[in-house]
């Protein structure tokens, strides 16, 4: 298969196989390893981020000697494998494997042997050394001790083809195990890197750098990687894309992925902000669940859908900007989301891996908008909604500016689009049978007192957090001004709207509505209420 096609992934049965069965210890349902990287300028302060690792829950550390600045093997090397309270990784990475270490090799390769005879678990050593390393070790290896050869392509992800002849090389070069970083300029990359962990016959360290590349980071425990790599803290990475150990173990719950786990997944392009992996990987651990539900950045949604064809990729969640196209990836669709002409929730089918489309945008917004004009109103017993004849400002014309539309006119509101460009709103507008305005008009239009404002763009989201797609003055004749946007929770938008008088409804609500539906979907299991709004309010 070359670098372009689709990827269908080995089934679990066959991860399970690769993996060697079961859990490892109670709860443990994989044997990968979670790695702490450890860089520091001084020996001193890796001993102390050792600790910190062995008590974040690492089960090994990677002791970056070319982060130090200033080196003495024979002393430092004998601190750092007697007082690591976790097993060692030794990598001297030179600069020109993406490294910092610019000295002679013969030098660098000295210490790795010296690290190795001291009591090193394991050493890294680069392809291009790695006959060089092993034919000046043959017969003196220590038997704990393992070889870790390693290539690093910071530019694209090969071919299948290509990515298994390296693996061949990599063997062939004396590895006990095979190590592979390579880099995702699509998220469908990473299908490539899975397929070769899979079906590798050897132990593989197998990484796709970068955020396009995090679900390789998390599911080698489903696919059989002999370990990740988790950060002691964010931002502090010694490769593009890691995430901090606290992540893998408490958002993704790492420990509790195997073989069998489903994959779940909320697509979007910006998508790192989103609190949906949060909010379902605690539910699905309350329950007992097996899923594990990831961030997934997409740019071509078709080829994400052709690419994780396997019922292993069992639901997504669909957000900004693919509503719309993700509608077209659909084997079906439910009459409400095809009258949207989007969908923010897709199933695929296991008996046959079809996809499903929802949309439960609408549901969550449009009672949480009810629920805030109802409150304001505190009538009993009132069957008519509280938007029944009211003007409905939707800016957007996207999937949720549809979603939102639709709804308003379904419970009899007047509706008018605003959007950038007006060729758009007007489109939607004669859809739904209202009226359409550009953005830009907003701050004028005023026709009457006691409108509703929808805002479903991502105006005001972070981090432009100072930006809103209204004036202050304007908002002044809403008598309620609801915003999807939920981080921040409090958007300039909502902020400025209580200042002009008006009953403000954050999109977390819309998010926990419609939340309740993609959980019960996922899982055929009732919602946890109560457990996703005390999550989302923390």
């Amino acid at each position: 298969m070359d670098s372009g096609g689709s990827v269908l992934l080995a089934s679990s049965s066959t991860a399970a196989e690769q993996i060697g069965g079961g859990g490892v210890g109670g709860m443990r349902k994989n044997p990968t390893m979670i790695c702490a990287p450890i860089m520091a300028d001084s020996v001193d302060k890796m001993i102390v981020y050792l600790d910190k690792a062995k008590a974040t829950g690492a089960d090994l550390a990677e002791i970056r000697l070319d982060s130090l600045k200033s080196f003495n093997p024979d002393e430092d090397l004998q601190i750092l494998t007697t007082r690591s309270p976790l097993p060692t990784l030794f990598t001297y990475r030179p600069i020109w494997e993406g490294g910092q270490y610019e000295g002679d090799e013969t030098s660098r390769l000295d210490a790795l042997r010296l690290a190795m005879e001291l009591g090193a678990d394991y050493i890294d050593v680069e392809l291009q050394v790695a006959r060089q390393f092993n034919d000046s070790i043959r017969g003196r290896k220590p038997a704990k001790c393992k070889v870790i050869v390693s290539s690093h392509n910071y530019q694209s992800t090969a071919s299948v083809e290509e990515l298994g002849n390296l693996v061949a090389k990599i063997q062939a070069a004396g590895a006990d195990i095979v190590k592979i970083a390579t880099t995702a300029s699509d998220i469908a990359d990473v299908a490539r890197v899975f397929q070769i962990t899979v079906h590798s016959q050897v132990p593989i360290i197998a990484m796709v750098m970068g955020e396009r590349g995090l679900i390789s980071r998390v599911l080698c425990a489903k696919f059989g990687g002999y370990l990740t790599f988790g950060t002691l803290e964010s931002g502090i990475v010694s490769a593009p894309g890691q995430p901090t150990i606290k992540d893998l173990l408490d958002l993704y719950n790492f420990r509790l992925i195997g073989p069998d786990t489903k994959v779940y997944g909320i697509i979007g392009k910006p998508v790192g902000h989103s609190k949906s992996p949060t909010l379902y990987n605690e539910a699905f651990k309350s329950v007992g669940f097996n899923g594990v539900y990831m961030h997934l950045l997409v740019d071509d949604i078709a080829n994400f859908f052709q690419t994780f064809s396997s019922t292993d990729f069992a639901g997504f969640s669909c957000t900004i900007p693919h509503k719309e196209a993700a509608l077209k990836c659909c084997d079906e669709v439910d009459p409400v989301a095809k009258s949207i002409g989007a969908v923010n929730c897709i199933i695929r089918r296991q008996s046959d891996g079809k996809l499903f489309g929802y949309n439960t945008d609408y549901v969550g917004a449009i009672s949480a908008i009810e629920e805030g004009l109802q409150g304001s109103q505190n009538k009993i017993g009132v069957t008519v909604s509280p938007l029944a004849g009211k003007l409905f400002v939707v800016i957007g014309a996207g999937g949720a500016g549809k979603a939102l539309a639709y709804g308003a006119k379904e419970k009899g509101a007047r509706v008018v689009i605003a959007n950038r460009t007006y060729e758009r709103a007007k489109e939607l507008a004669d859809i739904v049978g209202g009226d359409a305005i550009s953005l830009a008009d907003l701050d004028n239009f005023h026709p009457e007192d006691g409108m509703i404002l929808a805002n479903t763009t991502s105006i005001g989201m972070q981090p432009k957090v100072d930006e809103t797609p209204v004036a202050k003055p304007a908002l002044r004749y809403y008598s309620l001004v609801f915003d999807a946007v939920y981080t921040p929770k409090v958007t300039r938008l909502l902020r400025e709207a209580e200042e002009s008088g008006a009953i403000t409804v954050s999109g977390l609500e819309m998010f926990i509505g419609q939340a309740y539906e993609q959980f019960e979907r996922f899982t055929g299991l009732p919602a946890p209420k109560e457990l996703f709004r005390k999550i989302m309010c923390k």
